[in-house]
């Protein structure tokens, strides 16, 4: 996870993304549409690639499965997250989200992450997408941290 994360070893996108497929396929979250949770522009530009990105396009591709890639945004830097607490976590994240456009309105989202360490960026993602309009938002990731 390290080396794809922060490495840019991205070649391992997929076969972890096909881990990820295969999982949902033996069980199955209802979905019409998969989203990556989204890195500020000014992290993407420094790391090159968003690593939930990757993966969802990996996953959605096998499954059969739209991704947007364009509706959640982050709208503001947060810092990172390694060396912060579960209460940090969720207030580094709190309004971070936010959706662009109603394209989600009435769809069932499967959000795409990484790693799960405490849920505060899924959470996050997952209000700013009920904000949006989305019926339903379930997450999908490939690691939960211990």
């Amino acid at each position: 996870m390290h080396r794809f994360k922060y490495r840019r070893l991205t070649a391992l996108a997929e076969p972890l993304g096909a881990m990820m497929a295969e999982y949902w396929m033996q069980h199955p979250i209802p979905a019409d549409v998969v989203v990556p949770v989204p890195l500020h522009a000014a992290r993407l530009r420094e790391r090159g690639y968003n690593q939930a990105a990757l993966l969802a396009r990996e996953m959605a591709r096998r499954v059969g499965l739209a991704v947007d890639e364009r509706t959640l945004v982050r709208q503001r830097a947060t810092a990172s997250q390694v060396k912060l607490n579960a209460k940090q976590r969720k207030e580094n994240v709190r309004d971070a989200f936010c959706c662009s456009s109603n394209a989600l309105a009435g769809k069932q989202v499967l959000l795409v992450d990484d790693v799960c360490t405490t849920g505060a960026t899924l959470e996050a993602c997952a209000v700013a997408l009920r904000e949006g309009g989305a019926r339903g938002v379930r997450a999908l990731t490939l690691a939960r941290a211990r």
